[in-house]
């Protein structure tokens, strides 16, 4: 297929890259390394330096014979898409362009304007590039589990069926999202949903729970083609923050009572997932959601988990409760249904001590990168 991948520099987005062109896929990256600059302004960088996008797929194609086409540009500018979607006019589109931090976009007013502001104006110019260019383009768009909230009831799979006084209908699964990035990730639902059933568009929305890893079968090839492994406060995710701790000699710091429960999964899931997305599109006028998560776990079970393991590595983990610097529930109900992916064939990586300690020897290699004063929190909710 020709897919075209929006923030193609991300985490995610980078293997995702990778991983369909190692497929046959005819791949196309955009992005305008946004999460590289606000990285930098919070001194929150990277534990690794990757090389510019275009000279990871120069290694890549060197190393492969597998070619990614780069473009740099602003997705929020409607001329971008508008451009690629003319030559290209791609089978799928896979939408990672969004700023990904929840602590970023709840540090003040022009970091919750740089996210809402993009991340809504992206998602309207994909809606309308697909519309105007390529309305077959099955557009498969990264939400976060995030969006629900923690109810006091099973989160199904996106909808849930309601009675009410005598008549029942289908509605989207009621949203609770508890920061203002996840706010944008709702509104990005409800846009898609819009369009979808107003203009026929074909829709994957992938709820995905927190990522944790850096390693996939493309980047054994070269640590260049790592992603951006971040392990700060701000973008960083807890599992990988943990792992960083563990070898910095930093206790795990485990927000409030530490019974903040998730689904996690390993970013070859990740990889997974969308390919089977992308595999088995839907029908014009579908919106479908998966939940995209493979184990769920609550904070103090993780920090026990990388604590036994960084044990035996002898690196005589310690964990330690702080303060929340959040606005969220820290014992509560989780019960997210999850059977969408598994009946497409996914075939999870579960988080064993093996996997811990491969991540764990990873980030030792690159011990001397460790900067201790990025990890404790330095953004609040109030």
């Amino acid at each position: 297929m020709k897919v075209l991948i929006l923030g193609g520099d991300g985490y995610l987005g980078w293997p995702t890259a990778m991983s369909l062109s190692a497929r046959g896929h005819d791949v196309w990256v955009v992005d305008n390394y946004l999460r590289r600059k606000t990285a930098v302004e919070t001194a929150s960088e990277a534990l690794l330096n990757a090389p510019l996008l275009d000279e990871r797929a120069a290694i890549f194609k060197a190393e492969t014979g597998n070619g990614i086409k780069v473009t740099i540009g602003d997705l929020c500018d409607r001329s971008v898409l508008d451009n690629i979607f003319t030559i290209f006019k791609p089978d799928v589109v896979i939408h990672y362009a969004e700023q990904p931090s929840a602590p970023y976009s709840m540090m003040n007013y022009e970091t919750a304007r740089l996210t809402f502001d993009n991340n809504l104006q992206t998602t309207f110019n994909v809606i309308w590039a697909v519309l105007q260019h390529a309305p077959e383009c099955h557009i498969i768009k990264l939400g976060t589990m995030g969006e629900y909230g923690t109810p006091n009831i099973d989160i199904e799979e996106g909808w849930i069926d309601i009675e009410h006084k005598g008549r029942s209908g289908k509605f989207l699964y009621p949203r609770a999202a508890g920061s203002l990035y996840h706010t944008t990730k709702v509104l990005d639902t409800d846009l898609l949903w819009f369009y979808v059933r107003t203009y026929g568009l074909k829709v994957s929305d992938l709820m995905q729970g927190p990522v944790y890893g850096f390693a996939t079968a493309e980047t054994d090839i070269s640590d260049k083609l790592l992603p951006h492994f971040h392990y700060d406060d701000i973008f960083g995710t807890v599992v990988n923050r943990f792992l960083v701790q563990a070898v910095a000699g930093v206790p795990l710091t485990v927000y409030g009572k530490g019974g903040q429960t998730r689904g996690y999964l390993n970013i070859q899931d990740t990889l997974q997932c969308v390919e089977l997305a992308m595999n088995n599109p839907v029908d014009a006028g579908e919106l479908r959601i998966l939940n995209q998560f493979t184990e769920t776990f609550s904070v103090n079970e993780l920090a026990e988990k990388i604590q036994a393991v960084g044990n035996v590595l002898n690196l005589n983990v310690e964990v330690k409760a702080i303060e929340n610097p959040r606005k969220e529930l820290e014992d509560h109900y989780y019960n997210p249904i999850h059977s969408g992916l598994n009946e497409l064939g996914l075939k999870p990586h579960y988080m064993t001590d093996q996997v811990i300690a491969g991540m764990l020897n990873k980030v030792l290699e690159y011990k001397d990168r460790i900067d201790v004063s990025k990890i404790l929190p330095r953004v609040k909710w109030s």
